[in-house]
Formats: structure tokens, sequence, C-alpha cells
């Protein structure tokens, strides 16, 4: 398990963790030789990370990302795939959800139809944990101890559910002024949906 650090430093600086559900899509973007046109869409789940791998892509120099590609004028994103490969530069295309992409424009559906295709999967329970502390960490919440081996096995392996557990967890404890400890975890699950009958 590793996080990676985006280019834009400061305080509450997102970091983006690498395990299970991104750690091939992390690999592939150090051989974008490798890639079809150099070209690449990138698919996943709300919330998992898609716009952040996309913006350490392109900052820290690999290539240019268009984030949600899919709702971008076809015809632009025609003119922006070809100037990529004139200019022989390696392009990453954030695609959203697996599927519910649908592109008209014959000409670039061919293009994209040789693209390679990488994809945020589900998040076992390291990363989870690895995501939980993360969220945590970046809105500056102290989870008491054993949070997160109380916490992963009942929360959804979603995202977007860690997300939603963290910022319920930080809003509980900040209403009732008591430090994020078993009371509130308990509450937070609830409030999100648990795991667990």
């Amino acid at each position: 398990m590793s996080q990676i650090a985006l280019p834009l430093g400061g305080a509450g600086a997102s970091r983006i963790v690498v395990g299970n559900a991104n750690e091939a899509v992390v690999e592939a973007f150090g051989n974008t030789a490798a890639w079809p046109f150099r070209t690449a869409i990138l698919f996943g789940p709300p919330r998992s990370g898609k716009s952040l791998l996309a913006r350490w892509f392109a900052e820290s120099g690999r290539g240019e990302a268009i984030d949600d590609a899919a709702a971008l004028d076809e015809t632009e994103l025609f003119h922006r795939w070809n100037r990529a490969q004139e200019r022989g530069t390696p392009l990453l295309l954030i695609g959203g959800e697996e599927g519910k992409w649908q592109v008209r424009l014959p000409d670039l559906a061919s293009r994209l139809g040789a693209a390679l295709r990488l994809s945020i999967g589900a998040p076992d329970d390291a990363m989870l944990a690895e995501l939980i502390a993360a969220h945590a960490e970046q809105r500056g919440l102290v989870l008491g101890e054993g949070a997160c081996p109380y916490l992963v096995p009942r929360v959804e392996r979603s995202h977007m559910a860690i997300e939603r557990l963290v910022l319920a967890i930080d809003r509980l404890s900040l209403e009732r002024k008591q430090a994020a400890t078993l009371a509130i975890w308990r509450d937070a699950l609830a409030e999100v949906g648990s795991n667990l009958p």
C-alpha cells in the first residue's frame, strides 16, 4: 500500500491511496508508450479518484489528461485527440463509469475503440483502511484507536461510502463536541448504512 502526493503542496493537500483497486492503473501510467495510439480511457465508480489520478498524470508531466471527457463536445474531443497524436503526447481520458459513455461521432468512436481501457475496482480491506485514514487526515480528524478494525468490516466496499462515512464521523464529532470514538463510529455507520445486520 502506498500514497501519491499530488504536485500541489500545502496543508490538506490531496493524496492518492494506491492499492488493489487502482495499482494496475498507476502501473499503466508508467508505460504510456505501450498504449495503443498513446491513448487510454480511465473508468471507475463515483469518487474513486479518477480526477485526482488524471491531475497527477498531467501535473507529473506524463501527458495530457481530459477529465469528464464524455461531457466534452465530441468534435472538440476528436480535434484534441488529433493534436495529441501530432505531438506524440500520451492522452488520458476520464470516461466515468464503465459502459455509460456512448460515443456518437463515428471517427471518434473508431479511435477511442482502440484505446487502452483502464478501470478502478472495489477496494479490499487494506485499501479501505488506508482510505479511511487518508480522508480523516485530509479533514484534520483524529480517529480513536481501533477505528479501522471496527469500521472496515462494517462499511460498504466503495470509495464513496468511505468518503461519506468519514464525513459523518467528522460532523457528529463536531456537533457533539466529542472525540471520534466507538459511539460516534456506530452512529456514523448507521447514518451511511452498515454492511452488517
